[in-house]
């Protein structure tokens, strides 16, 4: 008899939502005020770590700052977190990220990520989508394991440049691809 069945499938599914949802990611707080402060703290840690975003801020037209983003699975797994969209240092919206996963994975992380919206473009797409996910041609600058970023050499690249930075936890390897993000009133 096969050890894998629908409930021990169904038993991981709500273990790993329940992990998740224990997590502290913002859920239930003061709504905006807490998603604005988290943002401005995310954005200082990013600047005086990674100097370079500096320059990546003044060449983006807009940026997607996802300062808290909680992890866990266990076979299969999820990811939530909020955060706010900013225009020319402002706050225009606030949106949600989402992620299922499946496969071999166990344990639970929190990263904070900054997506950067290098043209109107992109930032258009983005806004005026009911939800739009993150892919594989998302350009990642730097993570927590060091490097120097310089705007020059990755503005060329692609429409969306993504910094992950701030990992804790036992899951290695932030990966935004298949985040799905979503407009919310916090």
């Amino acid at each position: 008899m096969s050890s894998f069945s629908r409930r021990s499938f169904m038993i991981g599914a709500g273990a790993a939502a329940a992990s998740t949802a224990a997590c502290s990611n913002g859920i239930g707080t003061n709504g905006a005020a807490t998603i604005d402060a988290r943002v401005s703290a995310t954005l200082n840690e990013m600047y005086n770590r990674y100097p370079g975003t500096r320059d990546l801020r003044s060449k983006s037209v807009g940026m997607l700052v996802m300062p808290l983003v909680t992890k866990a699975g266990f076979g299969i797994g999820g990811a939530y977190g909020r955060g706010a969209l900013q225009i020319n240092d402002v706050t225009v919206d606030y949106y949600s990220t989402t992620q299922a996963t499946i496969g071999f994975q166990i344990g639970a992380q929190q990263y904070a990520h900054v997506l950067f919206f290098m043209t109107n473009q992109a930032l258009g797409d983005f806004r005026r989508s009911s939800g739009w996910a993150a892919g594989a041609d998302m350009e990642y600058a730097i993570n927590d394991q060091g490097g120097n970023i310089s705007a020059e050499t990755t503005t060329a690249l692609a429409p969306v440049i993504a910094v992950v930075f701030g990992q804790a936890g036992l899951i290695v390897g932030a990966t935004l691809e298949g985040t799905k993000y979503n407009r919310i009133i916090p």
